[in-house]
């Protein structure tokens, strides 16, 4: 995300928690411990990016099981 909006800045922050939580599940906090907030929050916004990046470039593609097509929204 470029030049994030007020409420996306809050939701990164707001997911450290969620983050460290799966650290700790995996048994990886010890490398991240002593990362600083920013470092915390470029990972988790390179997630979101990658996330959001490909469920857009999905939504542009048709599938043949009939899933996702180019059909128009019907409302």
């Amino acid at each position: 995300m470029i030049d994030k909006t007020a409420r996306e800045a809050q939701a990164i922050v707001d997911a450290r928690k969620n983050f460290a939580e799966a650290l700790g599940e995996l048994g990886l906090m010890a490398p991240f411990f002593d990362r600083t907030a920013a470092e915390i929050d470029q990972l988790i916004e390179a997630a979101v990016t990658g996330y959001v990046d490909s469920m857009q470039a999905q939504g542009a593609r048709s599938e043949r099981d009939g899933g996702i097509t180019d059909d128009e929204i019907p409302f």
